[in-house]
């Protein structure tokens, strides 16, 4: 490694230990290494590997300290081909030993990689709806990615790196204070003068790093969002295109000026360094040539010095900064634990039960709930604040009854924000409920597998949400074993199978970031025909047909028609049009049921829903013209 390379390694370590430089707590590193074992057998071979290739690192210098001196000497033509073979062997090994070390590094850290996504994605799977309902989506993806490659780096690179620089670091010592002692005092004397710039103009280009980062990011967050299709939309009916070019434009220029600042200081760095290089090669060449023409040193040793020198400064310069850079890498770890520590809200009991066979009906006894705090379900550094709220959500729900009995659907309506849909998250253990007991099949859901109840139970929300994938993949979510006529059945069923049969792709189209390529309508059914493949017992709508027009939600209402055929059904209503033939209705306001009966029971009573009802029928009424009458005919 010659002297600017030295210098430029000097610098990126210590860039990166100032940009990084984060608290590391001890505790977790029994934690880490326990992480680490099931690689500990390449591990021992990695580190060996590395002491070996330090060791061959410094053997080269000498051999060619012996090559001069038998040239000057000896004139041992046979002597020098030897040695000539010798670093040729040396050569040939160290990269031989640097190929397997650069193997067994690739295997520890790619494995390690595994397993922490493994983890951290597993155990992101379990958490609540509350979770990613506060988390930055960006800032949870950054750790799979951008601190598992971090922990990765502890291992694979930051580990190997401090064992290699202090075996280097040894031999060269000891090989140089026997050389030459006062050289070596000499040139330890120069290493302040290589270390301390590297420290001041690393936290400089650290501090610029960090500032382009804010820009990149904000750029990549202005991208994100601008090229969605939704977003897109936005910007076109709103957002003033040229406006948004102009926000863009002066970050992208921002980030070009910190380039050129940043190019410029690293530049004089490298160079004001090298100068330092060409000086400490002249002191041992000028001093080491003066004691040998004195006769107290060989003119190989002289040689030998100089190619040590560069194996000298470039250890030094890393081990300066070893613990931060340790720490920096380390953290990594912590970052990733800190998601893995976070414990789920609903966790599947050791003796979960299957829910019994045959029809199933959902009763809610007395339950009682309130969302949880922040602290509870979510990290502040996910949410980018610097303290989450540990206050509880107010209660949502005050001792809600009632039962769905099997093949009937219950019905609720109400207010907005009255409760409705968080009863329906309850039904699939989306939440627990904080007192009382919610039922299906007579079980207590807590005692319920998680697989059981999502063979169970089917539900569809009012966004329709689907994967950025084709029709086939989103629909074999719900079966993954279901045949192509299995599908085509579905969609039949759910109104849809002339619409896909007439794309050019048919089952392979892909939808677009979620389902975008198609209507509202045509979402909702598509949803619907995933339930539909589930054939699951108990259903669950979450206004189904919400902000769909007349002609849409004709077709969803006749695809959630063959959906509730037979099943037993909770269904959350906005238009109560939809559900005058529910078997129960209940008006559900400010979390609790205020009011229950069917359509004309309920009518006739002349309370809430009475007032809901006639609201909405004459709004819809002064559209059409006739509202007033068909109120008047319902009462």
């Amino acid at each position: 490694m010659d002297m600017q390379a030295t210098a430029w390694q000097s610098l990126h370590s210590t860039v990166t230990a100032q940009r990084d430089k984060r608290p590391l707590s001890r505790a977790g590193l029994g934690r880490i290494w326990r992480f680490a074992q099931p690689h500990r057998r390449l591990l021992r071979w990695f580190l060996l590997l590395s002491v070996i290739t330090a060791a061959l690192a410094v053997a080269t210098p000498l051999l060619a300290g012996r090559v001069v001196d038998t040239i000057v000497g000896d004139a041992d033509e046979g002597r020098v081909v030897s040695l000539a073979l010798l670093i040729a062997g040396i050569a040939v090994a160290e990269a031989g030993f640097g190929l397997l070390a650069r193997w067994l590094s690739a295997r520890i850290g790619e494995g390690l990689i595994l397993q922490l996504r493994t983890a951290v994605y597993d155990h992101v799977q379990r958490m609540p709806v509350a979770f990613f309902t506060r988390t930055r989506t960006g800032a949870l993806v950054s750790r799979l990615n951008n601190d598992v490659l971090g922990a990765q780096r502890a291992f694979s690179n930051t580990l190997s790196g401090v064992v290699g620089n202090l075996v280097t670091l040894l031999l060269t010592l000891a090989v140089m204070l026997r050389l030459s002692w006062q050289i070596t005092l000499l040139a330890l004397v120069l290493l302040p003068v290589f270390v301390f710039p590297a420290r001041r103009m690393g936290a400089r280009l650290a501090r610029l790093q960090r500032e382009a980062a804010a820009h990149n990011s904000a750029m990549g967050t202005q991208m994100t969002e601008r090229f969605s299709a939704a977003g897109a939309t936005l910007v076109k009916l709103y957002g003033r295109p040229e406006r948004e070019s102009a926000e863009f434009r002066e970050r992208a220029a921002r980030v070009r000026d910190i380039g050129i600042r940043t190019a410029m200081v690293q530049t004089l760095f490298i160079t004001a360094l090298t100068l330092v290089s060409a000086l400490a090669l002249a002191l041992v060449y000028g001093l080491g040539g003066f004691l040998a023409l004195r006769g107290s040193l060989d003119a190989g040793a002289v040689v030998a010095l100089a190619l040590l020198i560069t194996r000298l400064y470039a250890p030094l310069t890393s081990l300066a900064g070893a613990r931060v850079e340790v720490m920096s890498a380390l953290v990594s770890f912590e970052r990733v634990f800190e998601v893995l520590d976070l414990k789920p809200l609903v966790a599947e009991r050791p003796d979960a039960r299957e829910v019994p066979a045959g029809p199933v009906a959902v009763e809610f006894d007395a339950v009682d709930f309130g969302y949880p705090a922040a602290d509870k379900v979510s990290l502040a550094s996910l949410e980018e604040v610097a303290v989450l709220d540990g206050t509880a959500g107010a209660q949502v729900l005050h001792g809600v009854s009632f039962r769905a009995e099997p093949g009937r659907m219950v019905a609720l309506v109400g207010s907005s924000g009255a409760g409705k849909s968080t009863i329906a998250q309850l039904i699939p253990r989306l939440y627990d409920a904080d007192g009382g007991t919610v039922r299906l099949g007579g079980v207590d859901v807590r005692d319920l597998s998680a697989a059981s109840v999502r063979a169970t139970l089917g539900m569809v929300t009012q966004d329709g949400h689907l994967f950025h994938e084709s029709v086939r993949e989103n629909l074999l979510l719900a079966r993954p074993g279901a045949s192509d006529a299995d599908l085509w059945d579905a969609l039949r069923k759910a109104r849809l199978d002339d619409l896909m049969a007439a794309l050019p792709e048919g089952l392979d189209t892909v939808v677009g970031e979620r389902g975008y390529r198609l209507s509202g309508g045509e979402r909702q059914r598509l949803t619907i025909a995933r339930l539909l493949l589930a054939e699951p017992r108990v259903v669950v709508l979450d206004e189904a047909t919400a902000h769909l027009d007349s002609t849409s939600e004709a077709a969803v209402q006749e695809a959630l028609a063959e959906a509730l055929a037979g099943r037993t059904a909770v269904v959350i209503a906005h238009r109560l049009s939809t559900v005058r033939a529910a078997d129960q209705i209940l008006v559900v306001e400010e979390g609790r049921i205020v009011e229950r009966g069917t359509h004309p029971e309920l009518l006739a009573a002349g309370g809430r829903y009475e007032e809901l009802y006639r609201t909405q029928f004459a709004e819809e009424g002064e559209q059409c013209g006739g509202g007033a009458e068909l109120v008047a005919q319902e009462a």
